[in-house]
């Protein structure tokens, strides 16, 4: 090889793909941080990921619904290594660390130094960062996670016995996803489904996303569970600010605003975020609202 040829494949290189590494973790305000601090915590993780030689994939999302559900257990089954924050003890996030232990997947948990151990997973060891995201702690603690992602990865490659989760209760049945080969055109016309499903998901929620105090419309479909409206019939948009603030600051309320239908007529619209189950956010509701409050089933 000539000198000249050598030195175009030093400037050239060829460029290997590197492997998914799955992020499992909250997004939205929980146990006191809210979505400001899971983005630091986001970027803490995925600098950790790429300088283990993965690329992070953040398989999670709890605002979205139905067919997403399809792709983040298909991520979770198929990403080599998952890494999954259990801080704040998110439910969504919790179902999902449960469903990627099923598969019995190379798993790294993670948690602030504010959270609990979970009996159910305490034996796998956890990683564990500052809440307050100190600087230096932090430094450390990337240096840790990025090791232990490439440990466990070259581990669970090496030994066809490795288990995350599984072997700590006896020999079980893994479970499994079924594939099926499609054709291009069906899998096209699939993929176009679920974006069309996505966009006008967006469009029903975008309302939420925006902190304005009154809403001229909401777009919410009758089957929707994550949210509740409080039907308070003639009152003035006015009056209801004092009643609206209690329920912003309600526990298991992600965000809440007055739908003015016409003058004459308001709602109080309110998100759920999953935390508690809804008859109990009902039940705080009703304790400063009275009973003028109806489900959206």
């Amino acid at each position: 090889m000539t000198t000249t040829n050598r030195n175009n494949q030093e400037k050239h290189p060829i460029e290997i793909e590197k492997l998914m590494c799955g992020i499992v973790m909250p997004i939205s305000e929980i146990d006191g941080c809210n979505e400001l601090h899971w983005k630091e915590v986001y970027s803490i993780i995925s600098q950790s990921i790429d300088k283990a030689g993965f690329k992070a994939n953040l398989v999670s999302n709890s605002d979205d619904v139905g067919v997403i559900q399809k792709r983040i257990i298909q991520n979770l089954y198929d990403n080599p290594i998952v890494v999954c924050d259990v801080s704040g003890k998110n439910p969504n996030v919790m179902f999902e660390l449960g469903i990627r232990l099923a598969f019995d997947k190379p798993t790294i948990i993670i948690k602030d130094d504010k959270t609990q151990y979970s009996f159910d997973t305490s034996p796998i060891e956890h990683l564990e960062y500052p809440r307050d995201l100190r600087f230096a702690k932090i430094v450390e603690f990337k240096d840790k996670l990025s090791e232990k992602i490439i440990q466990t990865y070259k581990k669970s490659m090496a030994d066809e016995n490795f288990s995350t989760f599984l072997k700590h209760f006896g020999s079980f049945k893994v479970a499994k996803i079924e594939t099926e080969v499609v054709s291009k055109e069906d899998f096209i016309l699939d993929e176009i489904k679920n974006l069309r499903e996505i966009v006008l998901r967006n469009n029903r929620n975008f309302s939420f996303r925006d902190n304005s105090l009154i809403k001229d419309k909401f777009l919410f479909d009758d089957d929707v569970e994550d949210r509740i409206v409080m039907c308070f019939g003639d009152e003035k948009p006015l009056l209801l600010e004092p009643i609206l603030d209690q329920v912003r600051k309600t526990k298991g309320v992600e965000f809440a605003a007055i739908e003015k239908l016409h003058d004459e007529h308001c709602h109080i619209e309110v998100k759920l975020t999953g935390q508690y189950p809804k008859r109990i956010v009902m039940n705080r509701l009703e304790a400063f609202a009275g009973e003028s409050i109806r489900y959206i089933k």
